[in-house]
């Protein structure tokens, strides 16, 4: 049988090895995408301009003047109020967050400047649990809408974020009615606040703070609602339009108000903070 088989030299058959790492999976369109070429374009895919998920600290160094980003409450991190338990305990699944994720909690604060206007900066990470909202996330926007007003500055948020946090149970609830509160406060001192809507943003976040935005910015394809598809389409017995939950949509039924690029927003903020400012 040996006759019909190609049999080659192992001194001269070579193996290819591609380098992990070399190329880069669209989430949305699903094309292959040079690595260097996705990292070039700021993690967006030149093929369908979906913005990928990107950690909060790289959205910072896009966003900000060099060095300016003085973060705030870096220890302030989650408790265990209700001893919570499911397959593994609360406590041990935040040891786990934090340990993949290189992050405390879910969402960093601080002093920033974007083209020399200076503002309280908030950015939640999908990376960890979610970018769910406990209330530690809770006290941690709260805190940084104080310093706000307390220095006369604007508030930008960027929020990425399956929703409240079950896991705390009412105490992850109690934020949203605490941090609207506190962005009433922030407009009762005429101090402007943005809110930008990433992939995705759902549930409690969606349904508070993350829509009180004077103005509201989403980027390209973000998926934003309050519950999934699924969920909705269950519940009232209907069809849905297609990509109904997307950003384009929402901008298209008056729910946001404007849709920037990555590669803009930086621009976009700095132009729209000076005429709320000098308003």
């Amino acid at each position: 049988m040996a006759w019909f088989k190609k049999i080659g030299d192992p001194e001269t058959e070579k193996t290819v090895k591609i380098p992990q790492g070399l190329w880069v999976k669209c989430a949305s369109c699903k094309e292959i995408v040079y690595s260097r070429e996705f990292i070039k374009n700021l993690e967006v895919c030149p093929k369908c301009n979906y913005h990928s998920r990107i950690g909060a600290y790289t959205r910072i160094n896009l966003l900000v003047d060099q060095e300016s980003f003085v973060e705030t409450n870096l220890n302030l991190i989650s408790a265990d109020p209700l001893n919570f338990v499911d397959t593994i305990s609360y406590k041990d699944r935040l040891k786990k967050s934090q340990e993949k994720s290189k992050l405390n909690e879910t969402v960093i604060t601080g002093i920033a400047s974007i083209k020399g206007i200076s503002l309280l900066l908030v950015v939640m990470d999908f990376s960890f649990l979610g970018g769910s909202m406990g209330s530690a996330v809770g006290e941690k926007i709260v805190r940084a809408v104080n310093s706000a007003i307390e220095a006369s500055y604007p508030l930008v948020i960027f929020s990425s974020s399956g929703g409240a946090r079950m896991q705390e149970g009412i105490f992850s609830l109690m934020q949203m009615s605490k941090i609207s509160a506190a962005i009433g406060r922030l407009k009762e001192h005429s101090l402007p606040y943005l809110s930008v809507l990433t992939d995705p943003t759902f549930g409690g976040v969606s349904a508070s703070f993350a829509m009180l935005g004077d103005i509201i910015i989403a980027e390209p394809k973000s998926l934003i609602g309050f519950a999934g598809a699924r969920v909705i389409s269950q519940t009232i017995k209907q069809k849905l339009p297609e990509h109904f939950q997307e950003a384009e949509f929402l901008l298209s039924h008056g729910l946001i108000d404007m849709i920037v690029d990555r590669k803009d927003m930086q621009k976009t903020i700095s132009s729209l903070l000076r005429m709320l400012i000098d308003r």
